[in-house]
């Protein structure tokens, strides 16, 4: 198992003014980190990864896609910016040295329709995500669909939709993910959900109900363990958190009050609690 920390609970993008602090991550005894990619500075993504490198921390990403860059519209343009947007966000991957990227690639975070998703949607959805899934395998890279909550998206909101939409696509670079935070939302058993899902999946976000201290707060933690033990899953386990640092960022993820006491102690605690239902510890 690998332990990573996303970096969203600091910064949308990380730069050589945040090396203290990966290098505090690997101290406190992080595997790697998860970079935001929401831009294509690819000298500074170059940068990074050389930073990385050093510390010997490994690298996940995480992206969205947006209503200018939308898988499943029905405006072929849109579509192939999506195509062509996808494509230079693996190139950032490339760069840092991360070896996956996961997020909503699906659709367009926050957009809604008004109705559920359409099998033109989902068909859309696949023509795109193979042929990103193409270069994504040339870069070495692997794409991870992310399922979110409904009031976040409509396209794919069940780790069983995700896990179908990969099987379908039929992929070797397309992946799905395990959040416990949307799954604390939308499905009925965290068990059942990653039976039902782990034959395709690649990662897994952990995260407390609130968004902060993982083992806080209301997940299913002891099902959830126990059922990625159960699946044999041993890749990256990694801490989604947020908090107000980043004003953009507490608006989009509706966060509006402290739930931690500071940084440090969210990552620390984190890890440990990880550490305690995978290892024993």
């Amino acid at each position: 198992m690998k332990y990573g920390f996303n970096m969203l609970l600091w910064t949308s993008e990380v730069r050589p003014e945040h090396f203290e602090l990966l290098g505090q991550l690997k101290d406190w005894g992080y595997d790697g980190v998860e970079l935001p990619i929401f831009s294509h500075d690819e000298e500074n993504f170059a940068t990074v990864g050389e930073r990385l490198i050093e510390l010997d921390l490994g690298a996940t990403a995480v992206s969205v896609c947006g209503p200018e860059t939308n898988p499943i519209d029905a405006d072929p343009k849109v579509r192939a910016a999506a195509v062509e947007y996808l494509k230079r966000t693996i190139d950032m991957c490339v760069a840092s040295g991360a070896t996956l990227l996961c997020g909503p690639l699906h659709s367009a975070l926050g957009e809604f329709s008004g109705t559920g998703r359409t099998e033109d949607e989902w068909e859309r959805a696949k023509e795109v995500l193979s042929d990103v899934g193409d270069y994504a395998a040339e870069s070495n890279v692997t794409l991870v669909v992310e399922a979110l909550n409904r009031f976040e998206c409509y396209f794919l909101n069940s780790h069983a939709d995700a896990a179908r939409f990969c099987r379908e696509l039929g992929h070797p670079s397309v992946k799905m993910m395990y959040d416990t935070f949307h799954a604390n939302i939308e499905e009925k058993s965290p068990a059942d959900a990653i039976h039902a899902c782990s034959d395709e999946m690649a990662h897994v976000h952990i995260s407390e109900n609130d968004r902060s201290t993982p083992g806080h707060g209301q997940v299913r933690w002891d099902e959830t363990f126990d059922a990625l033990k159960e699946s044999n899953y041993d890749g990256w386990l990694t801490i989604e958190a947020f908090g107000l640092a980043l004003p953009e960022l507490a608006a989009a993820t509706r966060i509006w009050r402290r739930m931690y006491e500071t940084e440090e102690q969210l990552a620390r605690e984190g890890l440990a609690f990880m550490k305690a239902n995978t290892e024993g510890e």
